[in-house]
This record gives C-alpha cells, structure tokens and sequence, in this order.
C-alpha cells in the first residue's frame, strides 16, 4: 500500500518556536517521513510562513492535530466556553488551509482529559453542531476532519468507533472522518480488526495514528500488530499512517499533563522514530 508516512511533532518537540520547528521538520525529512503532524494546541502562534518555508526546504506534508481544554471544550454546555472552542478550531483550519494541507483531526470535539460524569445530551449537540460547521468551512479548502476516537481518560464523547460512526452520522458532511487510534483502541475496543472493517464499511475511515500499549517503542508493548495490519490490508486502506508517541523527555506543558506523561519511555528521538518508519515499512510491505 502507498501510504503517506508520518510522525507526530512531538516525538521532536515539545513547543514550536524557530529552533523547535527547525529541528522538528529537519529530523522527519531526515528520518525519511513524508508528513509532519503539527500539534496545534495553540495554533494561533504557529509562524505560518516560517513553518511553510520549512516544509518546502524538506519536501513534507503537513497535517494538524489538537485536543482542546476545559475553557474551549465545544462539548460544553457554557455558550461562552464553545465559542472559544470554535475560535480555536477556526485558527487550527487556517493553520492547515495557509500551509497547504489538507487534514485537522484530533479530539476537537470535547476537551482532551479527564471528565467526572458522562456527557450531558446539549453538550454532544453541541459538539456535534461545531464539528459539522468547521467540517463545513473546511471543505472548500479541500481539508479533511478527523475526530479522534480516545480512550475514556482523555475523553467522555468518542471512546469506541461505533460511537464515532454514530456521532459522524448526525453531523451527515462528507469530508468528515473517523480517526483511529491503536494506543486508544488497544484499550476501549473488542479487537483490532473490528474498528477497522467498521469505518471501512461506512466510508469514513479517514486518518490512522499508531501508537504502542505504553506509548514508548512500537513492537514492544501488548498491541496485536498483525491484526491490525492485517485489517488495513483487508480493506484496502491507502491513507495516512501516523506515528505517534510520547516520553518525558520532549514535554509541552498542557500535553504532557493532560496525557499522563510521568516517565520516559524512551530518550532519543532519532533513533525511536527511525525504528518506528522502519517497523511500520516492513508491516505495510508484507
């Protein structure tokens, strides 16, 4: 399969300011990746032209990702607190749309952490009416929306792919997607075949991150690799593929709390993102 290959900006980074986005863009090129994945949690500070130069010097793709927080969760009930979310997401699109990309996803649809109680009925309404609306504005773009199917510590809205399916549906625009996730479906779903077939079945699957059990080194963890491979290959997926990963030793200060990032599960980036192109290569090949 002729899948883009990419790798999460934080594997490099934890920030973007010049030397950040300079070494974060260099070491993917260098690494053999063909996409980037900017974590856009403030995309509003994001250098647009700086980042673009970047991206045309080493020949990358581009694609954006954002979990949005407690003063921006559009699964709110807070009028006040969603029109902040829909800023936010406003300024991640622009961010995709100027450096000519053609994919936000993430979990845009709520915040990214802990919730103590489900999610009330006008909360998924509306989250539901902002993801439709930005899946709207982004569409003359040529951009994709991805939610971002997480685990039930990083979210209350979407932790299965079937409630993604149903979620997408109510929303009803086309160039909306589900985002799947190994870290979070090793930990919510039935299998890792399942997911896969389901948002093939749908037409939304959209966008892959792949991620281990402990989010550290691919192929060391708990995560049935071959299934899950084996289901890509059965549906024919031909889109991106995203390594993503995180250790304390690249830390942002909201993501590395909102994610539990505590210990290091590895320390040089180099090395873990060349072995992960290389583990993923020799799984898509065979």
């Amino acid at each position: 399969m002729g899948n883009a290959i990419g790798v999460h900006g934080m594997v490099w980074v934890g920030g973007w300011s010049r030397p950040e986005a300079e070494r974060a863009v260099a070491s993917t090129a260098e690494a053999g990746y063909d996409l980037i994945e900017l974590p856009a949690l403030d995309p509003a500070s994001f250098d647009v032209d700086m980042t673009a130069r970047l991206l045309e010097k080493h020949g990358l793709a581009a694609a954006a990702s954002l979990g949005l927080d407690d003063h921006t969760d559009v699964s709110s009930t807070d009028d006040a607190v969603v029109r902040a979310g829909r800023r936010r997401l406003a300024d991640a699109l622009a961010l995709v749309r100027d450096l000519g990309g053609d994919y936000l996803g993430g979990v845009v649809y709520s915040k990214l952490g802990r919730y103590d109680r489900p999610v009330s009925e006008r909360g998924r309404a509306n989250s539901i009416e902002t993801i439709a609306a930005l899946a709207d504005e982004a569409r003359p773009s040529g951009v994709t929306v991805g939610v971002e199917i997480c685990n039930r510590y990083e979210t209350n809205v979407l932790n299965t792919v079937e409630q993604a399916l149903a979620f997408i549906d109510e929303a009803d625009r086309p160039n909306l997607v589900a985002h799947l996730d190994t870290y979070h479906m090793n930990i919510e779903e039935s299998s890792m075949r399942e997911p896969v077939l389901a948002a093939h079945r749908a037409g939304r699957l959209g966008y892959i991150h792949v991620g281990e059990s402990h989010r550290g080194r691919l192929g060391t963890g708990t995560i049935a690799w071959r299934e899950f491979f084996a289901a890509l290959a059965e549906v024919g997926y031909g889109g991106t593929i995203t390594f993503e990963s995180f250790s304390s030793e690249v830390v942002h200060p909201s993501l590395s709390s909102a994610l539990a990032i505590w210990r290091d599960t590895w320390r040089d980036s180099m090395d873990l993102a060349r072995d992960a192109r290389g583990f993923l290569r020799a799984h898509l090949d065979s």
